[in-house]
């Protein structure tokens, strides 16, 4: 597996992994948006000419922001998410960036798990954020506000 910066060259392939990978994937037009962004670092995880998984990090002033982490259904549970997760530390870290956020819903327990494993704790939570999945109804899900420092270290 290998990760590479992506860039508008790879919108496709970006766009059908949403599309496979998402409940409510990113529209083409603002994954365009993102691809182009100079505030934005969208990385990819490729095996051979597959896109398994991508994450989007924001810079910030003075922080990072995970703004999504998408792996194709039939490569979930094999690292791709994790390896995502680590390199985004390291270039947030080298970025200068003091911490790096996200928020996540609070019925992910597999991507709770992993944040918890990179060092992230939970800042706080927004009541009602998230569309509740699989329901069509007004009912919603808190988001789980978390973060983690970025000392400098040499490794993770």
């Amino acid at each position: 597996m290998r990760l590479e910066r992506l860039a508008a060259a790879h919108l496709n392939a970006v766009e059908a992994l949403e599309e496979a990978g998402q409940a409510h994937p990113w529209r083409r037009a603002i994954l365009a948006r993102a691809l182009d962004d100079d505030t934005l670092d969208v990385w990819g995880a490729w095996q051979g000419a597959t896109l398994l998984g991508h994450a989007v990090l924001a810079w910030l002033p003075f922080e990072a922001e995970l703004q999504a982490i998408t792996v194709a259904p039939h490569a979930r549970r094999q690292g791709v998410a994790g390896m995502l997760l680590a390199h985004l530390v390291t270039r947030a870290r080298q970025g200068g960036a003091e911490r790096l956020l996200l928020e996540v819903r609070e019925n992910n327990a597999p991507a709770l798990a992993l944040y918890r494993q990179y060092g992230f704790g939970e800042d706080g939570r927004r009541r009602g954020y998230y569309p509740l999945l699989g329901t069509r109804g007004g009912e919603r899900e808190a988001a789980v506000l978390m973060s983690r420092p970025l000392e400098a270290r040499a490794a993770d």
